[in-house]
Parts: C-alpha cells; structure tokens; sequence
C-alpha cells in the first residue's frame, strides 16, 4: 500500500509542478518583481527599462525582448486590456492560466501591430463589452499577461518605453475586490508544503474538466480535502508523499535530460511541440489544431510539468520555435571550458519572420550567464558580427574570451545549455526541412 501511495505521490508531483510553481512566481513577482521588472500588484503591468540580464533569476528568460508583465486576477469581475499601435515593431502579449496553459495570444501575428482593446473575463462570465473589442475568457481566474517587445540595441529603448506607456488594463464594470491567490495552511512540515499548495490552489483554480477527472485519482493522498490534512499527517502517508515528491523531480530531471520527449536533430532538441499540452482552452491567436495538441492526455502532464521547469512562460512554438541543446556534435555534454563553434551556412540563417537568437545559460538553474562583455545572446540582431566572405556565420561558444570577440557567446566555464529561439518561425522550421546545424568542438 505504501509503495502505491508513494507512485501515486510522485504522478502527483508531476501533475501539480507547473501550478504550484508557476503560482509562487505570480506571488512573488507582486511581491518582489522580476530583475529590472519592479513589483506590481495584480492587475497593473510591470515594465523592464533594460533586456534581460543575469539579476533576473527566472528560468529560460530571454535577451531578446523587452518585458512587459501584468498578473491577472478576474475574481472581482473583468478587465479591459488596450494596446499601442506599434507601426510594425514585433511584439507578442501571451495569456498563460494558472496551470500554465498559454490560452491566448494579442500581438503581431495573432492581432497585427494596430492598436485595439480585449475584454477580459474571468471563468464562464456572461455579459457584454465595449463594441469594437474582442473577448479574451480566462480559463482560470489567475493568469499572467507576458508582453515581450522586439529590442534591438539600448538605443530603441526610448522606443520602447513610449509603447509601454500605451499598454493598459482597467476594471471593466462595478466589480468586487480580487481575491488573488490563498495563503496554503500554516504549520505544514517543510516537506508537505508542496502538496498543500496543490490542494489548496487546485480547489481555487480549478483545471479543465477533462483534467479534473484524471486528478480525482489523487483523492487518496489527501489532495481534494476541503481542509489542509497535512498539518497532523498520518505517518505512513507523510512517508509516501515525501519519498513521492524525490520519485517526480527525479522523472522530471533525468526527462529533461533523455532528449526522448521531443525530436533531436543535430543535438538540438526541438522544443516546437514542448508547450502543446493545452488540449481544452484553446482562445483568440491560438491555433486550436490537431497538430498543435499532444494526442496523449497523460503525457502530456509530464510536458507541461518539463515546460515550466525549464521554461516557464514559454511560447507554443507557431509564435516562437525553442530548440534546446546539452551536448555537441559527439554527444559530448557541453562545457566552457571546451571551445566549440556553431556554423550557419550561406543563406542558411534560422528562416523566421520576425528574428532569431541563441541565448546561453548555465547549470542546472538555466540563468543567463553573466560575462565581461555584457553579452547574453547572438543573433541575426547583434551589432557587429563578421560573416565569412561567402556569407556564412561562425558563432564561438567558450568561457575565455578569444582574439575576436564579433561572434563570441561568452558561457561559464562550466556545463551550460544554450536555446534557439526563432521568432515567427517561417514552414521550414517547424516542417523539418530547415535544420539547425550542430554544435562542434574546436581542436585544441
């Protein structure tokens, strides 16, 4: 019985990995903020004045874009949101729900760049909006609005900022005061903790149908008590859910690292389909496809669980194509104190829409690296790259800096793992016919 409850522990842990952290850094981005992103509480955007750098400890956060992060809490009734025109400038608002389901996209290939309003409703509202303005239905009554800004250099800052300006949310109506996220039962032992927070936010923010049949399983472990039974646990359970929290994140790390969840290519694990796991609430800018949703309900828990470990926030891969990597051409593990390069071909860059990055980062907090030059990606964006005569480009990936620094990505002089980031990513990426080249070790 005990290994049994300790099994169903861990596909508990699993299950509820993406809402319990997801829902701590809601809570602490209104409390604390996010690097150059101040607090602010629900329902106001909180802007960055600078790209992202190593202060911002937030899993996978990119270099390429500038932030603009509003929490959302439509328990007190709905909001209207308005945005700027941007006259063309690349920017994407990504509505992601409690579980970490991205349920909506605003922004230039989901909307266009011309300015417009969005009611936001929360769960099953009914009622009406301003004519002219679309209706965003929030699957959950917490959920996080994560602007991202196309920035090329310090310069379009200014740019930037004045968008920011425009960028609003308003309450919509006479409504009540949000509720925003409970507070988990006090006095649970430090090794419970999660699974109340399970309970306790599973109960206010409760998951698609279909997903709730499949968490009644979890009945055993206490998970669908209306009152914490974690304070007083009974001994043997306390066991198993402990011994089942260690069984989760070990699925969960050695997943991250097996590179057998996603298709490899050149060392590349090609995260396109890693945040296709919203099979039921699928709203406006989404694309509510077959294609676009795992086939297994099951699997997919594990996915969602993969994506906010490694990639919390990220985009479906229409919006942005992510390919991961942890070793080289050999299947070597990549380290900086190694040398390696990275070589794109004539005519060979990632083909995108929009534009595309590579983004450093280390182990096994997946943070950008700080470096003398104060250089955190590379990409088709970055000032001063020296392309081969034939038009090729050489990226160098190590820890010392060389001679030439155009094309350096600078890495710590440990294990990292860099992303590809391929913004509006064009068919050939996400077919196949385009390749990302490998990762190659230089010669010594």
């Amino acid at each position: 019985m005990s290994e049994d409850l300790t099994a169903l522990a861990a596909d508990a842990y699993v299950y509820g990995f993406p809402l319990v952290t997801n829902l701590r850094e809601v809570k602490k981005f209104t409390r604390d903020g996010l690097g150059s992103l101040p607090p602010a509480p629900f329902n106001s955007f909180s802007h960055a004045t600078a790209l992202a750098g190593p202060a911002e400890r937030f899993v996978s956060v990119n270099n390429d874009t500038v932030y603009s992060i509003a929490q959302a809490d439509l328990s007190g009734g709905p909001l209207l949101l308005s945005v700027p025109d941007t006259a063309g400038r690349y920017y994407v608002l990504q509505f992601v729900d409690a579980w970490t389901n991205n349920f909506a996209y605003v922004g230039r290939r989901a909307t266009g760049t011309a300015a417009g309003s969005f009611l936001l409703t929360p769960p099953h509202w009914k009622g009406s909006g301003p004519a002219g303005t679309s209706v965003i239905e929030f699957p959950t009554t917490v959920g996080s609005i994560v602007g991202r800004w196309a920035c090329q250099s310090p310069d379009e800052l200014p740019a930037v900022r004045a968008l920011q300006a425009g960028l609003t949310l308003a309450p919509h109506g006479a409504g009540a005061a949000p509720r925003g996220i409970p507070a988990p039962a006090p006095e649970v032992p430090d090794g419970l903790d999660f699974y109340e927070r399970l309970r306790s936010w599973a109960r206010t923010f409760p998951p698609s149908d279909a997903d709730l049949a499949y968490q009644r399983r979890f009945a055993p472990l206490g998970l669908h008590a209306p009152e914490s039974p974690y304070r007083h646990c009974p001994p043997g359970l306390a066991v198993a859910l402990t011994a089942g929290a260690g069984q989760g994140r070990q699925t969960m790390e050695e997943s991250l690292r097996a590179d057998d969840l996603s298709p490899v290519v050149n060392g590349w694990t090609l995260g396109f389909h890693g945040f296709d796991y919203n099979l039921d609430h699928l709203g406006p800018g989404t694309i509510d496809d077959p294609a676009w949703k795992m086939p297994d309900r099951t699997a997919s828990y594990l996915a969602r669980a993969l994506a906010a470990r490694a990639g919390l926030w990220g985009n479906h891969g229409y919006e942005a194509a992510y390919a991961m990597t942890f070793t080289d051409a050999d299947g070597d593990r990549l380290d900086g104190r190694h040398s390696y390069t990275l070589t794109f071909g004539a005519g060979q860059d990632p083909p995108a829409d929009a534009f595309w990055s590579i983004t450093m980062y280390d182990l096994p907090g997946f943070y950008l690296v700080a470096n003398p030059i104060g250089r955190y990606s590379i990409g088709d964006r970055t000032p001063g790259l020296r392309r081969a005569a034939d038009g090729s480009l050489t990226i160098v990936m190590q820890h010392e800096p060389p001679a030439d620094t155009s094309n350096w990505l600078p890495a710590p002089a440990a294990p990292f793992r860099p992303i590809a980031r391929i913004y509006q990513p064009r068919a050939a990426v996400l077919d196949g016919s385009y390749r990302l080249p490998p990762i190659t070790k230089a010669i010594a």
